[in-house]
């Protein structure tokens, strides 16, 4: 196995037991303490990889081929809809939407996670 497999499957891996979690959960607010965890560990494994690799590959993935280009646009689409779904109780709960708004559009899922770090422990400090 390649070193590349294994980080594929140790993401897919992790993405079920996380379904897993969520389906399984019943909690009204989401873990503050993980999503702040999963944000920057992806920010540290992207700052690695961009060190090792540059920011080149990011664009030649994206605009090779049609594969490319339909990953790109499931991105976006994702971060599209999550983000659709978190203004409301972002903005419920004072947040400053369009900083966090380029955050995430700098960033994507690593700013996503940091905003919903932030979301849910906001939550969490008014139902307490």
């Amino acid at each position: 196995m390649t070193p590349y497999i294994a980080l594929f499957t140790v993401g897919l891996v992790a993405v079920l037991a996380a379904l897993g979690y969520m389906l399984a959960s019943r909690e009204k607010t989401g873990s503050p303490i993980l999503a702040a965890m999963l944000s920057a560990a992806f920010g540290a494994y992207t700052a690695v990889t961009i060190a090792t690799e540059g920011v080149m590959p990011v664009w030649l993935n994206h605009t090779s081929n049609l594969w490319g280009v339909q990953v790109w646009w499931d991105l976006l689409f994702a971060l599209g809809v999550a983000v659709f779904l978190v203004l409301p109780r972002a903005r419920a709960q004072g947040m400053n939407v369009p900083l966090w708004i380029l955050f995430v559009a700098a960033t994507a899922s690593i700013g996503l996670l940091a905003m919903v770090a932030r979301l849910f422990w906001l939550e969490s400090r008014t139902t307490s």
